[in-house]
């Protein structure tokens, strides 16, 4: 018998942090033996049209109030709180990050989904995050019910580390390419380092034209074309070659919920460049060297000194090998989330 299900927008196996979290936090569920069933709601969410929210909505209000719904975030935070309000079946909203602080949203744009979001949470019998960071920021800045909350981090399978660096030092990051995920500070930090010898690949598919066209044309106009890959979306076996093949691991976010892809380079013993952001803090620990974000001359500098001090970065590397054993497992998710639905079922009985 389906115990939950869980509704997720367009293709469930999209390669990014959130999506690959809750693809494979559904098929743990099933594993362990909480069957839930995977609803696929209109792919147009965060920005959909009237017929798409008309339809999440009534898939969603078809679901019997005995089965708990786990709502994705793209959705939760975009849907009508009139409407989430008519739906039968209790909603436990999983939230990433929330819709209205993303980097780069017109400014109407960013206080519509604030404030749709904090009326949509007080729908929610139960909310699911990955990081002490974004339950941080629903109390303080959406009124949660911290009570409410349950912190999920995201869980990891060991890869297969054969440590195997380029020469010259590949400096590799991996996010789309999103304002938030800052590759323009990335860009212009390498433009600060071009004496020394590295080669840079950036992974990670395009999430809004624009952005993917500034980036490429401000990485002709810096003369780094030569010397920078923009590498697109990568299967996790070529994404492994590269961690396996970088010397350290550079994203200079803007902001992260979790940031999953820190965890999974430090798996592979890289040190970590990145920005004092978000859950970063929390993520990275001692493996890495943080400036402030937008900082390029910072983040240069510390690449710099990565680059050319090899026992700094070892011994970072060393930390960020220590510190990834401590990272928990996709079945030690999974079974918090199966907590939380045997919870609300319990109640619906």
């Amino acid at each position: 018998m389906t115990e939950a299900v869980f509704a997720i927008p367009g293709d469930k196996d999209q390669r990014t942090g959130g999506f690959i979290y809750e693809a494979t936090v559904l098929r743990v569920l099933n594993e362990i033996g909480c069957k839930t069933e995977y609803l696929q709601l209109p792919g147009s969410f965060p920005n959909p049209t009237q017929d798409d929210m008309s339809a999440a909505l009534s898939a969603l209000r078809a679901v019997p109030e005995t089965r708990p719904i786990i709502l994705d975030g793209l959705v939760f935070g975009a849907i009508d709180p009139e409407g989430l309000e008519r739906v039968r079946a209790p909603i436990i909203a999983m939230i990433h990050h929330p819709l209205g602080l993303e980097t780069g949203l017109q400014t109407e744009r960013a206080e519509f989904l604030l404030k749709n979001e904090a009326a949509a949470l007080r729908h929610a019998a139960h909310i699911v995050v990955p990081s002490p960071e974004t339950a941080r920021v629903l109390v303080s800045q959406f009124d949660a019910n911290p009570d409410l909350i349950t912190i999920a981090p995201p869980g990891f399978d060991r890869p297969v580390v054969r440590k195997q660096p380029k020469h010259p030092p590949l400096i590799l990051s991996v996010g789309l390419l999103a304002r938030r995920k800052g590759h323009d500070t990335l860009l212009s930090a390498l433009a600060t380092i071009k004496d020394l010898e590295w080669q840079a690949i950036i992974v990670g598919k395009e999430h809004d034209q624009s952005t993917a066209i500034e980036l490429y044309s401000q990485s002709k106009v810096l003369g780094l074309t030569e010397r920078v890959t923009f590498a697109g979306e990568l299967d996790q076996a070529s994404l492994n070659d590269l961690f396996n093949s970088a010397t350290l691991f550079a994203l200079a976010t803007r902001y992260e919920g979790y940031g999953m892809v820190l965890s999974e380079a430090m798996m592979f013993g890289l040190p970590i460049v990145s920005c004092d952001v978000g859950a970063v803090p929390e993520t990275v620990g001692d493996a890495g060297i943080l400036s402030s974000p937008e900082d390029a001359l910072a983040f240069g500098a510390n690449l710099r000194l990565l680059l050319e001090n090899q026992v700094t970065r070892a011994r970072l590397g060393r930390r960020s090998e220590l510190k990834s054993m401590s990272l928990p497992s996709w079945h030690a998710t999974g079974g918090k989330l199966a907590s939380v639905i045997k919870s609300l079922v319990e109640k619906t009985n």
